[in-house]
């Protein structure tokens, strides 16, 4: 099926949600107040401006109304992420062969920003479940493809990717949970930590060591919910991203089919990375939605807000202040959309590039949201007010799908290899 079809799915049903919710994306522009230095349809062509108008309008519409309540209940948001999938968005860059939209990484970039604008924190799991899809889209047979991606990309079921232990964040490639074979199956002992969705998901992305000691020992396994042996840690309590759980997931004696091994014995860890480099890209646009709306509830507040007689808009430090944020999403939107390009091109450079992304976006967008906060005052550190949200839900970009710390090693060791 050629990209287009469902890049015109994608435009269809938005159009039909849009009429449905009398909504059109011009007016939901105005509201957001999108000006012409920080639009982020700029240099989009016509098809990806469509599917970027749905997203926005679905973030509105079904998940902007509902963000404070499903931080502060900690909800699951199940049947507004099906919502979602029906517009193609649980398996944005899967093969529509099995069930996805087929679109690139830069357009999914500009769909994970988008809904950013809605909550931060549900958007992000949705790209960690596609960021899982794709990983068995690509690195799976076709009856591996067959049995999981249709259920995963409607979310009828959902995934969650099995990398992080105890023991081992940053230095992934020590990891302990054991794969034993005997006969047709696979004994996996060992457990995971900080597992996004872990217990109310389907689907388990696991890496575990069936070799030697390092990266090449290491395997990908498929595991199911309800296996024999599969457990979950208590949920635990988060600063941010509380629309989504997060447990320990245990193992013990679980018996997994050889079947559902993704690609050979000890490719696992190069698995795991490539899954990675595009996540980066994903939770760097998850972190410009986020920076997007903080600049303009900063904007929006500067001009209402009045202190010593006159709206803080005319104050010329904080007018300054406000330049330097809409520049700095700017240029981060710039890098996100040129690294998710190189990813999709398979550059020499794509690696680096995209820890250059998530390094760089992640840090200004927290900067920014932080900024926005600090402009509102006392009432910017109040839960009725989503500035805050913004800033809890996105301090954790900084440290996930490889810390900060990490991105510069990568980044610098390409460097001094080259000279």
């Amino acid at each position: 099926m050629a990209v287009v079809g469902p890049l015109s799915r994608i435009a269809r049903i938005g159009s039909t949600f849009c009429r449905n919710n009398s909504l059109i994306f011009s007016r939901s522009s105005q509201r957001r107040g999108i000006v012409s230095c920080i639009d982020p349809s700029h240099g989009l062509t016509d098809e990806q401006k469509e599917f970027q108008k749905v997203a926005f309008d679905f973030a509105a519409n079904e998940m902007a109304p509902h963000m404070a309540d499903w931080d502060q209940k900690e909800i699951f948001p199940v049947e507004t992420m099906r919502k979602a999938a029906q517009l193609g968005f649980g398996g944005i860059y899967v093969q529509p062969d099995v069930g996805g939209s087929g679109l690139s990484r830069l357009d999914t970039s500009i769909i994970f920003e988008a809904l950013s604008t809605g909550c931060v924190s549900t958007t992000a799991y949705i790209s960690i479940h596609n960021m899982c899809a794709w990983m068995i889209d690509t690195f799976g047979n076709n009856e591996q493809r067959e049995k999981f991606c249709p259920d995963l990309c409607s979310m009828e079921k959902f995934a969650s990717y099995c990398l992080t232990e105890p023991g081992s964040g940053s230095d992934a490639a020590s990891l302990l949970t054991s794969a034993q074979k005997k006969g047709d199956h696979y004994i996996l002992n060992g457990s995971k930590a900080f597992i996004s969705g872990g217990g109310d998901t389907d689907v388990y992305v696991v890496m575990c060591r069936t070799g030697v000691k390092g990266p090449k020992g290491i395997s990908c396994l498929v595991v199911e919910k309800g296996t024999p042996g599969l457990s979950f840690g208590k949920k635990e309590k988060k600063v941010g991203w509380n629309s989504q759980p997060t447990r320990a997931v245990i193992f013990e004696d679980c018996e997994v089919p050889v079947t559902n091994r993704l690609g050979e014995e000890g490719q696992g860890f190069n698995i795991a990375m490539k899954g990675l480099n595009g996540g980066r890209i994903n939770i760097a646009s998850c972190s410009l939605g986020a920076a997007h709306a903080s600049v303009l509830l900063a904007r929006d507040h500067l001009l209402v807000r009045k202190q010593f007689g006159e709206a803080l808009a005319n104050n010329q430090y904080l007018q300054f202040k406000l330049a330097e944020m809409a520049t700095k999403l700017v240029a981060s939107r710039l890098l996100v959309r040129e690294a998710a390009k190189a990813l999709q091109e398979n550059h020499p450079d794509a690696v680096s590039l995209c820890s250059m992304a998530k390094l760089f976006v992640t840090d200004e967008c927290f900067n920014i949201c932080n900024q926005a906060l600090q402009m509102h005052g006392g009432y910017g550190y109040l839960k009725d007010y989503a500035v805050q949200q913004f800033v809890r839900d996105i301090r954790v970009h900084q440290i996930l799908e490889g810390t900060n710390e990490v991105m510069r090693m990568i980044i610098s060791r390409n460097l001094l290899m080259e000279s």
